[in-house]
């Protein structure tokens, strides 16, 4: 892990509200289960639910922030898997 100080003034914008999404990994089967969280929800809080509800599957996980890059939609991994989940 490589850590720096930084100016916080270089950043153009900012917003206090994320979109996410959950993959969940069903490696036995080789399924995924997706899930958008749309509600305003604090990042500690969507982790336990992710990891709780992952164990009591027996799934792996990737959460991920939805992100808008000049209007297309993508995902920034968060937490969970990296990679192809089923390898």
């Amino acid at each position: 892990m490589e850590i720096r100080g930084i100016d916080p003034r270089d950043i153009s914008w900012e917003q206090d509200h994320a979109d996410y999404r959950v993959y969940f990994w069903d490696r036995s089967s080789n399924t995924s289960h997706e899930y958008e969280i749309l509600d305003q929800v604090d990042i500690g809080e969507l982790l336990t639910w992710t990891r709780q509800h992952a164990a009591e599957h027996g799934w792996t996980y990737t959460l991920y922030a939805v992100a808008d890059d000049d209007g297309r939609r993508g995902l920034i991994r968060l937490a969970g898997v990296l990679d192809d989940p089923f390898a």
